[in-house]
């Protein structure tokens, strides 16, 4: 933290490390005894420094840390973003500067883990555009870019602070007019990056902003609600049937439940054709008591599977 901060004091570690401010004394007095140069700054702008030029070394690192450094990279899509050779280089370096018994770090996370980041039944395509997207964001550098919108194409200006692959498609959070907004990166048909710098905004957190997006996205979509009732194991369910923030809000509008443990809730849904299917998935734990078309289908289908398992075959 005094590398990268240059200077903290006692109560700013103690928050951070979540330990008393004694505990803080302590360690540094250890560390010191050790060999590292830290010191201890009096007065308004004081706290505790590092000698100027001393750096930790990798060598420092236990096993887990190693490890997770390694899984830390995504090489596919890194190489989608342009940054193929330059992982492989990071990853060849740390792996050097490793104690001996750390080394085979890459080789025993790679043999445990692997990220395949598209849906299945889609096939992986990389957006022309995003390693020139990639190297604006990296160098806070404008763009021009034109990109499908409906039926037509626009042109905007746009200061891309960041790049997001959700279930194998990239999105770009950009600031446009003082305001951030989320573009698909597949839809821009072509990108030209400028001269000119952007002045970054350091209280911008991509992934609280891609969070809020992404539930706000998935809000709009849910604009029809179901009442029904469901058994203590169809609501278990419904967490694999339905959209996540669905399935809560189901949970949290549940009803006491009766002797037989079900209860009586509403979920929201993308639509009716929607809510038919995820209610059929979960069989005979859900009955649906409203919208009444909704239930007289599901009660005509019911009636079609008894007739199908009636029938001795």
């Amino acid at each position: 933290m005094l590398q990268v901060r240059e200077v903290m004091t006692g109560p700013e570690l103690a928050r951070e490390l979540e330990v008393s401010e004694r505990t803080v004394a302590r360690d540094v007095l250890a560390l010191a005894a050790a060999g590292v140069p830290v010191y201890a700054e009096r007065g308004r702008t004081g706290g505790y420094r590092l000698l100027g030029g001393y750096r930790a070394k990798l060598t420092g690192l236990h096993q887990a840390e190693a490890e997770a450094l390694f899984l830390a990279g995504v090489p596919g899509p890194a190489s989608d973003m342009g940054l193929g050779e330059a992982v492989a280089a990071a990853r060849l370096k740390a792996s050097a500067a490793l104690a001996p018994p750390f080394r085979d770090a890459p080789q025993r996370v790679g043999q445990r883990f692997h990220l395949d980041a598209p849906r299945w039944f889609r096939e992986a395509e990389t957006p022309a555009v995003l390693p020139e997207l990639s190297r604006a964001v990296w160098r806070d550098r404008k763009v021009i870019a034109r990109y499908r919108r409906g039926d037509e194409e626009v042109q905007r200006e746009l200061e891309p602070y960041g790049l997001v692959l959700k279930a194998g498609v990239w999105y770009l959070a950009a600031r446009r007019d003082q305001r951030f907004l989320t573009y698909r990166v597949d839809r821009f048909r072509e990108v030209a990056v400028g001269d000119e710098a952007f002045a970054r905004d350091g209280t911008f957190d991509l992934q609280a902003f891609w969070d809020e997006k992404a539930d706000e996205f998935a809000r709009s979509l849910l604009t029809e609600h179901v009442e029904i009732r469901i058994s203590p194991a169809g609501l278990r369910k419904l967490h694999a049937t339905t959209d996540g923030a669905a399935a809560r809000e189901a949970e949290a509008a549940a009803s006491e439940p009766d002797a037989g443990g079900w209860v009586t809730t509403t979920f929201p849904a993308e639509s009716l054709e929607v809510a038919y299917d995820q209610i059929l998935a979960l069989g005979p734990e859900a009955e649906v008591l409203a919208p009444p078309d909704l239930r007289n289908r599901l009660a005509a289908t019911a009636t079609r599977f008894a007739a199908l398992y009636n029938n001795p075959t």
